[in-house]
């Protein structure tokens, strides 16, 4: 166990830029596995632009993961072009989201005809919150790609050196070649 987390150790200080594409890729995980959800909310709400919502989010979460892979290149400088479109990429991600927690916030709460929440559209609430966890691991995906350059010092200051037992007793060795 002591020799995977130090093979763990040392595969991240050679790229630490992958705590933050795990995190992105967690956000992405986290939509996808509920995009039921999502799905049932919009068609149970059917507001302006909830659907292209929803196809921004995804589309945007994949093409966002697929630029930071190509920010950081092997053994090369990092990419800013690719870094800055990864940041617009999460930024319209984020403008999604909260654009649909907007419609269905407006849709529940609105004088004429509000959508009532039961036990058989619980998902609404539920795409809401879900939402909102989304937003925050992406934000933290992001926090954690800006603070890169002050993190990645530090991991690469952790000692992953094996100690090798030292033969202190052993006599003198003839190189000479007296055979």
């Amino acid at each position: 166990m002591k020799e995977k987390l130090r093979k763990f150790l040392v595969s991240l200080k050679r790229k630490p830029h992958m705590i933050p594409l795990v995190v992105l890729g967690i956000a992405f995980i986290i939509y996808s596995l509920r995009l039921t959800v999502i799905s049932n909310t919009t068609a149970r709400i059917q507001g302006p632009n909830m659907g292209l919502c929803g196809f921004v989010t995804m589309l945007f979460s994949m093409l966002g993961m697929v630029s930071f892979g190509r920010s950081f290149p092997h053994r090369k400088p990092v990419n800013k072009v690719m870094l800055c479109l990864t940041f617009l990429l999460m930024a319209a991600v984020i403008f999604a989201d909260t654009q649909y927690i907007a419609a269905v916030t407006n849709a529940i709460t609105r004088e004429v005809d509000p959508i009532e929440v039961t036990a058989s559209t619980s998902y609404i609430t539920e795409s809401v919150s879900m939402l909102k966890l989304h937003i925050g691991v992406v934000i933290a995906g992001l926090a954690l790609t800006a603070l890169l350059p002050v993190y990645s010092p530090l991991i690469k200051k952790i000692n992953t050196n094996i100690a090798v037992a030292e033969n202190k007793d052993m006599g003198a060795i003839d190189l000479a070649g007296d055979a």
